[in-house]
């Protein structure tokens, strides 16, 4: 059974940093195999892209609302993907979830790419 588990919200103070984590275990295919993505959902919003990198981690993508703040990672040695979160900022208040795109070509933002989904982590930056 595919999962996908976030850990490392919280409630923090605006300029606070944070480091999410997505442990990803039951994949039928190496960890490698999977663009890893990160997506938020904000009160009353839909969901959103945040942050993408491809399997190797040789490349990256980032929403505009988030770049220069927002940095992801991953080891694939240890079936793990991580959103390094800098200088947050109210807005950046919701839901955080990873989700895993299975052998795609490149990082899509698209919500309806992803075959797989964690179950969130909580975000809430006071002001």
């Amino acid at each position: 059974q595919v999962r996908l588990r976030e850990s490392g919200g919280g409630l923090v103070q605006a300029g606070d940093s944070l480091r999410l984590s997505c442990a990803a275990s039951g994949f039928t295919f190496s960890f490698s195999s999977y663009v890893m993505g990160w997506f938020r959902r904000a009160p009353g919003k839909e969901r959103e892209f945040v942050a993408g990198i491809s399997r190797n981690g040789g490349s990256t993508d980032f929403a505009d609302s988030v770049k220069g703040r927002f940095t992801i990672s991953r080891d694939n040695a240890k079936n793990t993907a991580y959103l390094q979160i800098n200088s947050l900022k109210p807005e950046d208040t919701a839901v955080y979830y990873c989700a895993a795109d299975q052998f795609a070509a490149r990082i899509r933002i698209m919500t309806s790419a992803y075959d797989y989904w964690g179950q969130g982590t909580q975000v809430t930056v006071s002001s």
